[in-house]
């Protein structure tokens, strides 16, 4: 089993990816979310809806962890997305970053 790229806390390693998850999360959850398959405008949306955030904050970092073969548990995603929900979002678009090659903040031109 692997490990993250980057510890929970290491978060100004990419300090744009930190300021937009600080000032848009539901973006940054959002693309997480499309990452992993899943819808990213009702993703990001939930963010703003009581208790389904934590549900779909919960799920996505399961799907990343899983999908990347990254050590932990359902207690442990639950405990860091509810606890130090900005700095798990941070640290889960850096490893999607990382492993897809696009990141959010990243520019892609439409043809």
């Amino acid at each position: 089993m692997g490990e993250w790229q980057q510890g929970l806390f290491g978060c100004f390693s990419n300090v744009g990816l930190c300021c937009i998850t600080w000032f848009v999360p539901c973006y940054v959850h959002g693309k997480n979310a499309e990452a992993v398959g899943d819808d990213c405008l009702l993703c990001g949306l939930s963010i703003f809806v009581p208790f389904l955030n934590w549900y779909t904050l919960f799920v996505v970092r399961g799907k990343i962890r899983e999908q990347r073969g990254i050590e932990g548990d359902q207690t442990n995603d639950i405990l860091v997305t509810f606890c130090c929900t900005p700095c798990a979002l941070v640290q889960e678009g850096a490893e999607m970053r990382n492993s897809t090659g696009l990141g959010i903040g990243q520019s892609m031109a439409r043809v």
